[in-house]
């Protein structure tokens, strides 16, 4: 078993023989790629529909320190939403968005209170 400076001085290692951010970005980023975007074209009747969604991803990482006290790490994730559909009816194809009924109440109510609190300042 390896003693916890060995395993410090290997992760230094590894830190140093490439770009910590790059390699996380490479995990997160195949998570987050365009089959998770896109799912498979459903067929009914002659209509087709293809589902899409928003990806979002970020990442991190950093190293520093100073002899035993050096040290380093990263993380990342990703975040798939649908928002839509595209539909293809013979030779033509549109985009359907799908509406969140909850972010439109509160971008409502955020607009309520901006005008509310406009008219007091008058």
């Amino acid at each position: 078993m390896a003693t916890a400076d060995e395993l410090k001085a290997d992760l230094t290692k590894d830190v140093e023989g490439a770009d910590i951010a790059q390699r996380i970005a490479e995990r997160v980023g195949l998570r987050a790629r365009a089959s998770a975007v896109f799912g498979d074209p459903v067929e009914r009747e002659g209509v087709t529909v293809i589902p899409v969604a928003k990806a979002t991803w970020g990442f991190g990482g950093g190293s520093g320190g100073e002899g035993v006290n050096e040290g380093s790490g990263g993380g990342g994730g990703a975040m798939v939403s649908p928002v839509g559909f595209i539909e293809i009816r013979g030779t033509d194809a549109h985009f359907v968005p799908i509406r969140n009924l909850r972010t439109a109440a509160l971008q409502l109510a955020g607009a309520a209170c901006l005008i509310g609190w406009a008219i007091r300042r008058r």
